[in-house]
């Protein structure tokens, strides 16, 4: 009966379901894309100096200091930085404010299951152009006629949840061939192994990167995520913000995210540690028979020949180490692991051990 008073796109919306945050003790949990290393002591130490009386005021609603540290770090103006609540509040303005033009938006058909949550819940057509057997994003597939008349592209490079990576010379073709519409780069995870589009943007009007500190630099519990490109586009997803809610981070965000840009040494060395791990954790992958997709991500995309994707889940559940299944479509064999700490990484293996057969 309450549902009555549901406006009528509530009862239309299939929300976007996030990977599971399991409340037992000695889990090993490696389904989330969290960075197994605590955030930089440099962050704990900046969240610690805002711990009193100023918490009664507002925070800076144009987060100035953190988008002026953000600006040097990428060599751009602070009027080419956006920031807001994790990168899926950015990408929830872009879709609103940079995509929304009554024309189909494109993107991978294995891909962030949140962006056909967000173009139904903003009355956005949209074409998943389907990725090919290497689990790869086609560039060719953007253009002719699935690309006639479309209101913008967005793609998350590397992808998820594959972890390919697309060239950085692939993604310029694509924003330079497509310039009467925006084009999205969401990099959550570029830092753990590709080159970010950043590069591109002082050459390309219709280009915006997103990014998060939720999986490089460790801060998925303060949730901060930011836009980068022209600032006729930055402007627009301020104009959205601003309708919406014109406090989006706050002291303790602003503080920490700024802190985490500011200690390159402790991001260099955490990233380039995962990046290892992964590369070892595929080899043992493969040499226990798995198929394993190149991932430049901090998390690998793998199947067995022999066992289904849910069958392997449930039987590394039953020991307590849990990583992502995707029950759909060409990825059901699948198993989304997690780049975890080398302890992790042995008990996964350690738990595949007793499931697949030498």
């Amino acid at each position: 009966m309450s549902q009555s008073f549901w406006s009528p796109i509530v009862h239309e919306l299939t929300p976007y379901v996030p990977g599971e945050q399991p409340k037992g003790m000695g889990l090993v949990k490696l389904n989330t894309n969290e960075n197994p290393y605590g955030p930089s002591p440099k962050v704990l130490a900046a969240i610690s100096s805002v711990l009193n009386d100023t918490l009664r005021l507002y925070p800076d609603p144009t987060a100035s200091e953190l988008r002026q540290t953000i600006a040097e770090y990428y060599a751009l103006s602070p009027n080419q930085v956006f920031v807001g609540n994790g990168s899926d509040e950015v990408l929830a303005f872009v879709f609103q404010s940079l995509l929304a033009h009554g024309r189909p938006v494109l993107f991978p058909d294995i891909s962030y299951s949140f962006y056909p949550v967000y173009c139904q819940l903003y009355g956005i057509e949209y074409r998943a152009i389907p990725i090919d057997d290497q689990m790869a994003i086609v560039p060719k597939d953007y253009f002719g006629a699935e690309a006639t008349g479309i209101g913008g592209i967005v793609f998350p490079n590397p992808n998820a949840p594959t972890g390919r990576l697309m060239s950085l010379l692939d993604i310029e073709r694509l924003v330079a061939g497509h310039p009467g519409v925006v084009v999205v780069v969401d990099e959550a995870y570029i830092d753990f192994g590709g080159q970010s589009a950043v590069t591109l943007i002082d050459r390309y009007p219709n280009l915006l990167v997103t990014q998060s500190l939720s999986k490089s630099r460790s801060l998925a519990g303060l949730r901060v995520g930011l836009a980068l490109g022209h600032p006729d586009l930055i402007e627009a997803l301020v104009r959205v913000k601003d309708s919406f809610n014109s406090y989006p981070l706050d002291r303790l965000a602003l503080v920490g995210a700024q802190a985490a840009f500011l200690d390159t040494a402790y991001f260099e060395e955490t990233r380039q540690r995962i990046m290892d791990d992964r590369d070892g954790l595929t080899a043992a992958l493969k040499a226990r028979g798995f198929e394993v997709i190149p991932s430049a991500a901090n998390f690998v995309f793998a199947r067995h020949p022999q066992y289904s994707g849910a069958e392997l889940y449930q039987g590394l559940r039953a020991q307590s180490v849990i990583v992502r299944h995707f029950n759909k479509p060409r990825i059901a064999d699948f198993l989304r692991i997690t780049v975890g700490t080398t302890a992790q990484n042995q008990a996964l293996l350690t738990a595949l051990d007793r499931l697949v057969a030498p």
